[in-house]
């Protein structure tokens, strides 16, 4: 990062309400208005083929796509990574025959205490408790922090979407640090925001571009690398909003940033269930606010966002502690193992990851995506890229010793 002009930007300390609020003055485009042809005379129906379907058709008002934000209708979907039973069907195989090492999921799910707990469920036919109290209070003993902080959502990407309704206005923009999670330039094109990228100037950018918020992931997806302490420090003693996401913190030797909320009033700190205690179906996700910021999101959020059996079982999670340690543990030992592994295929290239995948190049003319779908013939699913910043790289998440083996069955294969 460069940061050489840091001592040029002489901004005045904003609070916490700016980012959320906006600045005043601002003027809103006007609503624009639907016109209506006007229907069609009983004459019509002696026209031609043509003009009776055209009369059916203004008969029918506007289109219902007329009534789509304009941004919107140009939004490409996101591009999730395919659930077991759809691979199921198209590979032909048995959900078990299928190694998943593609969406970074814990292959080792979560404490036996998570199914014991679903199980006993008393009260499934009544609301959750909207202000998750049971999972923010387990949250903040587990954390350290306190509960007033943390607010809990459907999976982190459920926080990073509130984050951006509260915070940014049409038009406003956010500093994107790419390659990295595509959720947050997703959600930003969602929200009418302009994405900036541009990791390599980013003192330079918020000086000159004045951008709403940055979204920093550490350890990154899909690299793996982490960000210092000083380098996060730099970056938020700019006036600008600092969401950091720390899904994997867990696979890393880095401590979590989340008390530093009570410092940084420009600071919020993301987490998640699914990586660390195996809930990624359950969706359970949480965050640390300054409590400047929190309130408004505890207003414009969702009543009944966490399920009944998303709090149960993140409870249940965080009850085994040794579990969740031993588990890590294991994954941290198998990176090493296929890291090393994939060292030995020629035509792969591999990066050292502080995280529960390993991302490659795709070296020697070989094709990353024919890899893919050569390795999802064999029922080894992995993950490959396409965009510009990682055109010719795959992603590969870290499993049990014996699905790198059939990882390594294939990828060996693939060689003759």
């Amino acid at each position: 990062m460069d940061f050489s002009v840091r001592a040029r930007i002489q901004s005045p300390h904003r609070s916490a309400a700016h980012f959320v609020a906006g600045e005043g003055g601002r003027r809103r485009p006007a609503t624009s208005r639907v016109s209506f042809r006007p229907m069609a005379s009983a004459a019509s129906v002696e026209e031609p083929a043509a003009a009776a379907a055209a009369a059916a058709e203004t008969k029918r008002g506007p289109s219902g796509a007329s009534f789509i934000r304009e941004h919107l209708r140009s939004l490409a979907p996101y591009q999730p990574i395919l659930p077991f039973e759809v691979l199921s069907a198209r590979l032909g195989r048995k959900p078990e025959d299928i190694i998943k090492l593609d969406a970074n999921e814990n292959p080792y799910g979560p404490p036996p205490e998570v199914a014991k707990a679903l199980g006993n469920l008393k009260f499934p036919y009544v609301y959750p408790d909207p202000e998750s109290r049971q999972l923010r209070a387990a949250l903040a003993e587990d954390s350290g922090l306190e509960s007033e902080y943390i607010l809990a959502g459907c999976g982190a990407d459920e926080l990073i979407d509130l984050i951006m309704r509260c915070v940014l206005e049409p038009g406003d923009k956010i500093v994107d640090c790419p390659p990295t999670f595509t959720m947050y330039e997703f959600d930003a094109s969602v929200n009418g925001a302009l994405v900036i990228k541009d990791v390599a100037q980013i003192v330079k950018v918020v000086e000159q571009e004045k951008p709403k918020c940055i979204f920093l992931t550490s350890p990154n997806n899909p690299d793996g690398s982490i960000i210092n302490d000083e380098d996060l420090l730099k970056i938020l003693d700019l006036p600008i909003l600092v969401v950091l996401d720390e899904a994997y913190i867990e696979f890393s030797s880095l401590q979590t940033r989340m008390s530093w909320v009570k410092k940084h009033d420009n600071l919020i700190v993301l987490r998640t269930f699914s990586k660390r205690a195996g809930l990624a179906g359950l969706r359970v996700g949480y965050g640390a606010f300054p409590l400047s910021i929190i309130e408004y999101l505890w207003r414009a959020k969702q009543p009944y966002n966490v399920s009944v059996a998303a709090e149960v079982s993140a409870c249940a999670a965080l009850q085994n502690p040794t579990y969740l340690e031993e588990v890590k543990n294991l994954l941290l030992q198998e990176r090493d193992r296929l890291y090393d592994l994939l060292k030995e295929i020629p035509f792969l290239k591999p990066f050292p990851s502080h995280s529960n995948f390993i991302l490659c190049e795709v070296t020697s003319g070989k094709d990353a995506k024919k890899i893919k779908e050569d390795l999802a013939k064999m029922g080894v699913m992995i993950r490959h890229y396409d965009k510009k910043e990682l055109k010719g790289y795959i992603r590969i998440s870290v499993g049990k010793p014996e699905h790198t083996d059939a990882l390594m069955k294939g990828l060996k294969a693939l060689q003759l």
